[in-house]
């Protein structure tokens, strides 16, 4: 049998993990922390679609670039730093830091995590499934004091394209279908990494609707919506206990022997708050 067989797909996943990792550093350098739009016209379709919490932002010239200009006009010197970066080829997710000074703040500064799971179409950016962590990025703006950034990646640039990994795949869909919360126990959300943070359940899950997932290797990217009711001993305040709602959320976990063993995610609790307080 001729090895050619089983060496070009991998080598084509290898070649197509360059091309996309190669094609994010453009994302990451040169668009968006040059503010640079003619890099967004050469890197992304006319179609992009960016989906966040509830809001679908779709057409790059029409929709997506002008609510990033208005984040660049608050954030003049906003940069972003990528903190992971996981693909199979076909597709890539990243896990990233966003941090600078608000004008509309009077320059107090603040730093916020985000999840983003991307597509292309083997040159161009089609759509991203992503979370940023706004809730954390407003306390921080209220209070004037800032999170740390966290380390970046070492080499994100040099990231190698990891095969799909189905079973893997399953298994965390499968738990967040059915609603298991003990599947995501091992999980870091939001900025629950830095030091001082009190973990806190959101939402006591019923059932959850996949709205993207993918797999790297022994890496799962997922983006959803929980549905449930209100965690009694939430951040969210007493009133809303056991008040039916849903919460977006994207994360990259670790699985490992059948079982998600770690990971970091980002929830949309800015979304669910206002929810709440217009219902």
């Amino acid at each position: 049998m001729d090895s050619r067989v089983h060496s070009e797909p991998a080598d084509l996943a290898a070649d197509n993990g360059k091309r996309f990792v190669a094609l994010m550093r453009r994302y990451c350098n040169d668009y968006t922390n040059r503010h640079d739009f003619a890099v967004c016209d050469q890197i992304m379709d006319t179609g992009y679609t960016l989906h966040m919490g509830s809001h679908e932002v779709s057409g790059r010239d029409k929709a997506y670039k002008p609510a990033t200009q208005r984040q660049f006009t608050q954030f003049p010197g906003l940069c972003l730093t990528v903190n992971q970066i996981i693909t199979n080829g076909d597709r890539l997710a990243m896990r990233f830091s966003e941090h600078g000074a608000s004008l509309r703040h009077h320059g107090l500064i603040a730093a916020w995590n985000g999840v983003g799971l991307y597509n292309w179409d083997g040159s161009k950016l089609l759509e991203n499934y992503v979370e940023q962590d706004y809730f954390a990025r407003r306390a921080q703006l209220k209070s004037g004091k800032p999170n740390p950034v966290e380390s970046p990646a070492i080499a994100p640039w040099d990231t190698v394209a990891q095969p799909a990994n189905g079973a893997n795949e399953r298994l965390v869909r499968d738990a967040l279908v059915r609603g298991e919360p003990s599947v995501m126990s091992h999980v870091l959300f939001d900025d629950e990494w830095v030091q001082g943070v009190v973990r806190r359940r959101l939402i006591e899950p019923i059932s959850c609707t996949i709205n993207d997932i993918f797999s790297a290797g022994e890496h799962v990217a997922v983006h959803g919506r929980v549905e449930g009711n209100v965690a009694a001993d939430t951040e969210l305040g007493e009133a809303a206990a056991g008040r039916p709602a849903f919460l977006h959320f994207a994360a990259i976990v670790c699985v490992r022997n059948g079982r998600v063993v770690g990971g970091r995610g980002v929830r949309d609790r800015i979304g669910l708050m206002k929810r709440l307080r217009e219902a």
